[in-house]
């Protein structure tokens, strides 16, 4: 399996001191190259989600284990460099830095798993979402769909074991929302990555043969409190 969550609780603590429960997930998982939907109401934790999966937030219990490796019990700047190295991150705001081209993006994302930094690579990603053109080319003086490629370019910069993407076509027109739908989709298909895609469009859903609902496996109520 390439993703395993086993009794994985993630809550929040609100302004009165009370805890908010926003996860509470006994089992899931995703077998190595699998492509996954994930859908669900606004607000129910699809996010959170995948930022406990991606390490970026740690659960207040259980497990989550990436590619044969719990993350949940790596130090942080192990996380860190494990996260680099084997997950994918799709935001749907792109979050490029603004003071770099394209390219400089995706070499900057590589540089963060301790590997050499392979340029070759990095222009070979960006011609392959059709971006070619527009190495040299800062965020600002792109397009909103060119942007979100970049972003696409640069999650598989470090050739990872699993991609996250979060509403990666939200911000993007029609026309670019089936063409970095179908980049992503098939970047993974070819390097046997797998993708757990989040997103509230219905049509954008459809093209999964796996759409997973959170809400028939996290019962939020059943977060375990944190330990302090």
């Amino acid at each position: 399996m390439s993703l395993i969550l086993e009794d994985v609780s993630k809550s929040y603590v609100e302004p009165n001191g009370n805890r908010l429960p926003v996860l509470g997930i006994e089992r899931y998982e995703l077998a190595q190259g699998e492509q996954a939907a994930l859908v669900g109401s606004s607000g129910g934790g699809k996010t959170t989600l995948l930022n406990v999966i991606s390490g970026i937030l740690m659960p207040d219990a259980g497990k989550v284990i990436v590619a044969g490796k719990d993350i949940a019990k790596l130090p942080e700047p192990v996380r860190d460099r494990f996260r680099a190295m084997k997950i994918g991150f799709v935001f749907q705001t792109f979050n490029l830095l603004p003071a770099f081209t394209a390219l400089e993006n995706v070499l900057l994302g590589m540089s963060f798993s301790g590997r050499p930094v392979d340029r070759d690579f990095a222009v070979s990603l960006l011609e392959r979402v059709g971006l070619g053109s527009r190495l040299n080319h800062l965020p600002q003086r792109m397009s909103v769909g060119e942007q979100q490629r970049v972003s696409v370019a640069r999650s598989m910069a470090n050739r990872p074991a699993l991609l996250l993407a979060d509403e990666p076509t939200a911000n993007v027109d029609p026309a670019n929302q089936d063409l970095i739908l179908n980049l992503v989709k098939d970047t993974c298909t070819e390097n046997n990555v797998t993708l757990l895609m989040v997103t509230h469009a219905l049509e954008v859903a459809n093209t999964f043969s796996r759409i997973d609902k959170l809400s028939d496996f996290n019962n939020a109520a059943l977060a375990k409190p944190e330990v302090a």
